[in-house]
């Protein structure tokens, strides 16, 4: 995970910008940007729990409902930045813990 100093009021501005809702989580743009892209993770990867494991139809089920557009980006992202981690087959995945 790439460690960006975001203060809250930043992180908040961002997450309002991006996301048309919070409750329940529905993503409306994906940023290029990369510390935007930071704040947009993190958020995903708060919809995962902590120690479950996930078959792959599951994380995808979870992705799509915040971001059908492109649901296997968010996948991908969620694991080259850190915050997924998954078996080398694909067939389990779990939210990784911060170290």
């Amino acid at each position: 995970m790439e460690d960006f100093t975001i203060a809250p009021e930043e992180e908040e501005k961002i997450l309002k910008n991006v996301f048309s809702s919070l409750e329940p989580l529905k993503l409306k743009v994906l940023s290029s940007k990369a510390k935007k892209r930071a704040v947009i993770y993190k958020k995903i990867a708060g919809q995962f729990e902590k120690g479950k494991k996930y078959t792959e139809l599951e994380v995808n089920g979870i992705l799509k409902q915040i971001y059908p557009e492109d649901h296997s980006t968010l996948r991908r992202g969620l694991i080259d930045l850190g915050y997924l981690a998954r078996m080398s087959d694909g067939s389990v995945y779990w939210l990784k813990e911060n170290d």
